[in-house]
């Protein structure tokens, strides 16, 4: 095994200092977001209310005062989840929702989209399937 002199060197001190070869702890920044009692307070919104929209990351990270890749972090790699978007709660919501995206789209996108139709309908229709890449 070839190891430089310095590496067999400092782990032979530090077997006689401590008794074994593991690594000393190093100093550092200490944790501020992710601490256990802010992994309690998250853990505990969700349990006590699991559906609620106020399980979003968003409202979560405001509750808690800390980021929302932190809140990410938290119930990723600390409780196991997943983060995902809450579903709509009405019908109502979802229209709305869709409205907004609908009006968020520029015109000449949907002119393009409408001038391409006929086109991309002929293709279908030679290509005798029911799906095609138009390029």
């Amino acid at each position: 095994m070839k190891l430089p002199y310095t590496t067999m060197r400092d782990t032979i001190r530090r077997y006689r200092e401590t008794g074994n070869y593991n690594d000393r702890p190093r100093s550092g920044r200490p944790r501020t977001a992710r601490t256990p009692a802010k992994i309690r307070k998250i853990k505990g919104r969700i349990q006590r209310n699991p559906n609620s929209r106020r399980n979003s990351t968003r409202q979560m990270a405001k509750g808690v005062r800390i980021g929302r890749s932190s809140v990410q972090r938290i119930l990723h790699d600390d409780l196991g989840m997943k983060a995902r978007k809450m579903p709509h709660q009405s019908i109502e919501a979802l229209k709305k929702s869709l409205v907004k995206a609908w009006n968020a789209i520029p015109q000449e996108v949907i002119d393009r989209a409408v001038d391409d139709f006929p086109k991309r309908l002929m293709k279908c229709i030679d290509a005798q399937v029911g799906h095609f890449e138009n390029k």
